[in-house]
């Protein structure tokens, strides 16, 4: 009987647990390195190339590393101030932030906020899809505490602007600012920070030379938060 429910249930219980422990090592193992080595491509940029491949197979993604010192400090204010204002404070999670997108979702009966930080969203751009299941917002937590106990937060908004999705195939602060405005990342004027901000929810819905009225609101809500953002 003992050894039926060793082959049964806990032989496969191990076997699950083995490989979940070296998944996360994987996952830890990545994060260590980038500690003081650049990303190169993520899961979602390699998820974004597939998509865009089926319209247009000879696409490449508009992609160009830049360090943190040429990355202008307006866009660093205008991003935290939009995205994460506590992110100097908090650990990975800002749980009045989570707790604020609940209600609102619970208020318009569907999903219209998520309350992510940066570190959240670094952990999902870097490693994981796009769905929405309760398996992938555990791991993406359980990627965030890595994040944020192995790296600074100045690395981690380094590799944020670095990598996240600015308009269909653009990623990263150096191509946003070249698609968008034909300068580069060191040059961007706090008007342009605040437009790039407003555009991360959803940064495929503007192309070059995109004006909308929420756009045009949006930006200037983040313009006047910009001064008392702190950034790393």
């Amino acid at each position: 009987m003992l050894k039926f429910l060793w082959r049964c249930f806990w032989y496969p219980l191990l076997l699950a647990l083995t490989a979940l422990l070296l998944v996360q090592f994987w996952f830890l193992i990545h994060i260590w390195y980038w500690v003081d080595h650049d990303p190169g491509p993520t899961a979602f940029m390699h998820s974004r190339l597939e998509r865009i491949h089926e319209k247009s197979p000879g696409a490449a993604l508009k992609h160009q590393w830049v360090p943190y010192n040429r990355i202008a400090t307006s866009l660093k204010r205008a991003i935290i101030a939009a995205e994460d204002a506590k992110f100097l404070d908090h650990e990975g999670f800002d749980w009045d932030g989570i707790q604020k997108a609940y209600e609102k979702n619970q208020k318009k009966g569907k999903i219209v906020s998520g309350g992510s930080t940066i570190s959240q969203q670094l952990a999902k751009n870097l490693f994981l899809s796009g769905e929405r299941t309760w398996w992938r917002k555990a791991q993406e937590a359980a990627i965030t505490v890595m994040i944020e106990t192995i790296m600074t937060k100045r690395r981690i908004l380094e590799i944020y602007l670095n990598v996240i999705e600015w308009g269909n195939g653009v990623f990263g602060a150096e191509a946003a600012a070249r698609y968008h405005f034909d300068t580069n990342a060191a040059a961007l004027s706090a008007e342009q920070s605040a437009q790039l901000a407003a555009m991360v929810p959803s940064p495929r819905r503007y192309g070059r030379g995109s004006e909308t009225p929420y756009l045009q609101k949006r930006k200037q809500i983040i313009l006047s938060r910009m001064n008392s953002a702190a950034v790393p």
